[in-house]
């Protein structure tokens, strides 16, 4: 598991206390769309939190953004968020 990945889980897992939570690195697809050194990935996360019952789909995507801060753009180049609610 990389480090990114792990930062992931322990943020999202501190902030939200997911029942479901699965990360997956997406950046062997996008080979050639980063410079060779860069540290930055593409993930997909697929999530679910009793913190997003009587919430949007919306309101959900902004507090896992909100949970991975500062990982945002310098170690996730693109997320997509899967919630199942």
């Amino acid at each position: 598991m990389s480090e990114t990945i792990k930062e992931i889980k322990s943020r999202l897992i501190a902030a939200l206390q997911p029942s479901v939570l699965e990360i997956l690195d997406d950046s062997a697809a996008h080979k050639g769309h980063l410079a060779a050194d860069s540290e930055q990935g593409h993930f997909t996360v697929v999530i679910s939190s009793t913190h997003f019952v009587t919430l949007s789909l919306v309101d959900c995507h902004k507090l896992v953004y909100q949970a991975l801060g500062d990982l945002l753009p310098r170690k996730i180049h693109a997320l997509k968020i899967k919630v199942i609610k």
